[in-house]
């Protein structure tokens, strides 16, 4: 598999650790519209050619479009962090953009290219690259809550001491403050959250406490290193693995529905299976009315906010 990745910021290098430690890539090329410094990444992950760990992975970089040519995957990180006193919305325009230009650039190159969304806020700038561009919905993926759900999982994991691969559970929504945790989704081991608590002697979790603790552990991690991207880097890398071995597996990423749950014209994160051609179908769950009423809602304000944004 060819894979691209715009941006050589700390995620997109950290993405490209995954893929050439974890993955199994043909060909790795890395754009920037600062050469050198793609170009030093590149230099620097070559090296480990020579170690037995690594696989031999032909490597690019620059910042020339043409180097993407029937690229299969590429995820673009590209984009404005926000700025003192930036509003919210501003950014959503400001990165809107720059997505939507880097995305008719990929695709004068691999247009049958699977696209994965990083850049913030993903969702927005995900629909806005469908709205705005020849790529199909299915092509374009949003990082969505993705990496809000392994947040949610090594969370629980740290309460009820067991690994947290055996945490079952979704964030859907926006990524951000705008997402919300399906209580009756949430399980342990394949039982109910709330039972396996109380067969095991612990104290039952808060379901609004611990979405509180899921929203706010970015801001904690940013606060501390100012930046994310160790999670998010895992987090994409496991929608390029989906991807790559066709996996048809079922994750929390931003897609377009087409109907599902009453929604339409809107990008944000549902159970979503992710196969060799991008989105293969959205997943119906039996939401609780509750549940189902704050999906609404949430759909609701990412459609204001696009409104808003108006034409790119």
């Amino acid at each position: 598999m060819k894979i691209g990745i715009i941006g050589a910021g700390m995620v997109g290098t950290s993405i490209c650790d995954y893929v050439l430690t974890l993955g199994s890539c043909r060909e790795l090329v890395l754009l920037d519209r600062n050469e050198d410094r793609a170009r030093g990444e590149l230099m620097d992950f070559g090296h480990t050619n020579a170690l037995t760990f690594s696989k031999n992975t032909a490597l690019k970089s620059g910042s020339n479009y043409a180097l993407l040519a029937d690229a299969e995957v590429v995820v673009i990180t590209a984009g404005q962090q926000i700025k003192p006193g930036q509003s919210r919305l501003e950014l959503a325009e400001v990165n809107s953009r720059i997505c939507v230009d880097i995305a008719r650039q990929i695709y004068q190159y691999s247009p049958n290219a699977i696209l994965i969304v990083v850049t913030n806020p993903c969702d927005i700038a995900a629909y806005s690259i469908i709205a705005n561009t020849p790529f199909q919905p299915h092509q374009v993926i949003s990082s969505g809550c993705i990496i809000d759900t392994a947040r949610l999982m090594k969370l629980v994991s740290d309460r009820v001491g067991v690994d947290p691969k055996n945490i079952f559970g979704y964030i859907l929504g926006e990524h951000g403050s705008h997402c919300f945790m399906p209580w009756s989704l949430v399980s342990v081991a394949g039982q109910p959250i709330d039972y396996f608590c109380q067969q095991n002697g612990i104290d039952n979790i808060q379901p609004d406490q611990l979405l509180e603790e899921v929203r706010q552990a970015g801001y904690e991690i940013f606060r501390l290193k100012q930046n994310t991207s160790h999670g998010i880097a895992a987090s994409v890398f496991r929608i390029i693995q989906a991807i790559e071995i066709n996996e048809h597996s079922v994750l929390p990423v931003g897609v377009m529905p087409q109907g599902e749950y009453g929604l339409h014209d809107v990008v944000l994160s549902l159970p979503a299976v992710v196969n060799r051609n991008g989105i293969e179908k959205i997943l119906i769950h039996p939401f609780t009315s509750e549940e189902q009423a704050t999906l609404s809602t949430i759909a609701t304000a990412l459609s204001e906010t696009l409104t808003n944004i108006g034409p790119l």
